[in-house]
């Protein structure tokens, strides 16, 4: 089983070494383990976010661990070369097309939530994301008009054949879950989204045991704040995706307990290559002052080993190891506590 760790920047070196120590624990018979430079790191090392060395090794890997990027002393350089490229160079590379954001309530945090307890504890849904088109992928620009006006524009489009792929994914997530997706649009004005709708309801039919439905992404919103407890898995496009995972992040109290897997369709000899990362930042203000939460990179460890290995006895055990820490008490600052990130990396690792 071939991983790469990819640290990045900011917190990241400090959160992937908790996670490194936690599969080191778990004693995986034919493990090999490669670090490679990504983000402001790579670029200040090698010239560029995702280094050809680096992505030559993602490539080779069965899975990929990413902490994160982002570095304020690389803000001023040229969009390509700024650490968040090595992030979205790897998802296109490796063709990972689908990006699925657990939220869940863990037990004897509701209090932390900004939502009322007895609405945060109902908690416990799938964003699937798509991840390589919409908006974001479209042709961009900012032109100046004929009477001299600035304009700027983004194109979003989707083809049937990438809201299938991803709707599948979808659909087979809900089938080892409660049965129930949401897919979220704005069918109502776009016609990119138009076409969304009209090509889930056809793989639906492929799912009769999933009770499949369709809510506008402004109701979606209001709804995740209102009664979460009605989703178990949505799935939705990148921008919309984008926004309603932080907003669910929030939810259950920390985006520092949010894991996520990138996935495509390479299949290696364990299961599906992916890459797997917590959705938070860098946070560069705290970076190396051990204070990281790294529970967040932990599960998201706990979803390499589950997606991409089949290892699904371990990916239980970290879990629940996570959530044993959580309901000893064992808390970061991000969640009202004082254990620093070694401290809390070790609780996991007692309790696993």
């Amino acid at each position: 089983m071939k991983i790469a760790c990819l640290a990045g920047d900011g917190i990241g070196p400090e959160i992937m070494a908790e996670a490194r120590r936690v599969l080191t624990a778990l004693d995986l018979p034919g493990l090999t383990i490669w670090e490679g430079d990504v983000g402001g790191t790579g670029y200040k090392r090698h010239g560029h976010p995702l280094p050809p060395e680096t992505l030559e090794m993602a490539q080779a890997a069965d899975a990929v661990l990413f902490g994160a990027v982002g570095d304020p002393s690389c803000d001023n350089l040229e969009r390509h070369l700024r650490p968040e490229q090595a992030i979205l160079g790897l998802r296109q590379a490796l063709g990972l097309f689908a990006n699925l954001r657990p939220a869940t309530m863990f037990p004897g945090l509701e209090d932390l939530s900004a939502l009322r307890p007895e609405v945060a504890r109902e908690i416990d849904l799938l964003i699937v994301r798509e991840l390589n088109g919409d908006v974001y992928f479209g042709e961009k620009a900012i032109r100046t008009l004929a009477d001299g006006r600035r304009q700027g524009f983004d194109f979003m489009s989707y083809a049937e054949d990438e809201v299938r792929r991803i709707a599948h994914t979808a659909f087979r997530a809900a089938l080892g879950r409660k049965k129930r997706l949401c897919s979220v649009d704005k069918a109502n004005v776009l016609e990119t989204s138009q076409l969304w709708r009209e090509v889930i309801v056809e793989v639906a039919a492929e799912y009769p045991e999933v009770e499949a439905s369709h809510m506008y992404v402004d109701n979606a919103a209001m709804q995740l704040v209102r009664n979460p407890g009605q989703f178990d898995v949505v799935v939705t496009g990148n921008l919309f995706g984008d926004i309603l995972s932080d907003q669910a992040s929030m939810c259950v109290g920390s985006i520092g307990l949010l894991a996520s897997a990138s996935l495509g369709e390479q299949q290696t000899e364990f299961g599906v290559k992916g890459l797997y990362e917590p959705i938070h930042g860098s946070a560069p203000d705290i970076a190396g002052q051990g204070k990281a939460n790294p529970m967040a990179m932990i599960l998201s460890l706990a979803m390499m080993l589950r997606h991409s290995f089949g290892r699904e006895a371990e990916a239980t055990r970290v879990e629940s190891a996570v959530a044993q820490a959580l309901a000893d008490g064992v808390k970061g600052a991000d969640l009202g506590g004082n254990a620093g990130t070694d401290a809390i990396g070790a609780a996991v690792l007692e309790r696993l």
